[in-house]
């Protein structure tokens, strides 16, 4: 859930930032491997970002 919350955060607008990009919140996420996120999971999310993508689109307003 942790990552799914990290890009939800990283892909919406907020009052103080503009939205990253899918390729941007992605390299930030694998960045955090072995640091901030499990590096297995993060092999999976590797496998699923496009799915994260299409999703967040989806969903945007």
């Amino acid at each position: 859930m942790t990552i799914a919350d990290v890009y939800d955060a990283l892909r919406s607008k907020r009052i103080y930032k503009e939205p990253f990009t899918h390729k941007d919140s992605c390299d930030i996420i694998i960045k955090g491997t072995g640091t901030q996120f499990d590096p297995v999971i993060i092999e999976t999310f590797k496998e699923l970002q496009e799915s994260f993508k299409l999703e967040s689109e989806k969903h945007s307003g």
